[in-house]
């Protein structure tokens, strides 16, 4: 893998590092939590999972930007940045629902060539790197991942997260339009769709609205993968404050329903 081996040696660390914090935290009867000003909570977990990568980050690449959801930081358009969601579905988290994950990307000159996520409850890790492919690992072991060969939205699987964002942030109609042309949908929602998508198990994620820490994994994972991520507008980026992805042969199709 030219380029990116050691920087994903170090993702897979920083992984497990994530990995012992929340897994010990989970369901902890101590468990505290704040919400931010967008009524999104925050757990002592979150901002300990943050803290710990930062200072390996630190030690390790100080010459890189961090960018993590709760101590901030931006991805710019040049130069290296790790960009972290320390708990990816921290709602989940909190009500002792099992899937979460944490999300860690390296972003080069404003484009993800690393992602990693991780959940552990659901012994899942999925990871990826510029020019190597996709790859996941669970109880059955590790393989390498390719998008399913759906072509017609009409035989699609479709996710989302949270159906109400629609109608605060793009259009309830517009998505109500694409469920109704595909198979199937579901609300699966955060990473988890994402990285179903680059398993070929779904088709398309779409969500309203996404920070840049939400996707910037994701982006890395669906491309290397064979398929295609960009904004409601088409556009191939992790900060655009929505997202699409799909197995590639739908990506246009589903656009077209969502713009209108």
């Amino acid at each position: 893998m030219p380029g990116y081996a050691n920087d994903l040696t170090l993702a897979t660390r920083l992984a497990d590092a994530a990995d012992a914090i929340t897994t010990a935290r989970f369901r902890a009867l101590d468990l505290t939590f704040e919400r931010k000003p967008d009524r999104t909570p925050v757990t002592d977990a979150d901002t300990a999972v943050e803290d710990a990568l930062r200072g390996v980050l630190s030690a390790e690449r100080p010459g890189d930007v961090v960018a993590g959801e709760e101590r901030g930081g931006t991805a710019g358009a040049e130069g290296r940045a790790w960009v972290i969601d320390p708990i990816d579905g921290t709602k989940n988290f909190l009500r002792g629902v099992p899937v979460w994950a944490t999300l860690i990307a390296l972003v080069e000159d404003g484009t993800p060539v690393v992602g990693m996520i991780s959940a552990p409850l659901l012994g899942r890790r999925w990871w990826a790197a510029s020019g190597d492919g996709a790859f996941s690992r669970d109880s059955a072991g590790e393989r390498r991942l390719s998008v399913s060969g759906v072509s017609s939205l009409e035989d699609a699987y479709l996710s989302t997260t949270d159906l109400n964002s629609w109608t605060q942030y793009h259009s309830r109609e517009r998505y109500l339009a694409l469920t109704e042309a595909c198979w199937e949908n579901r609300g699966l929602g955060d990473f988890w769709h994402y990285c179903l998508v680059a398993e070929g198990a779904l088709d398309v994620a779409a969500e309203a609205i996404v920070n840049p820490w939400d996707v910037a994994a994701a982006q890395v994972l669906v491309t290397e993968a064979g398929g295609r991520f960009s904004d409601l507008k088409g556009e191939a980026r992790f900060d655009g404050g929505n997202a699409l992805a799909t197995n590639g042969h739908l990506h246009d199709a589903a656009l077209a329903i969502l713009q209108g």
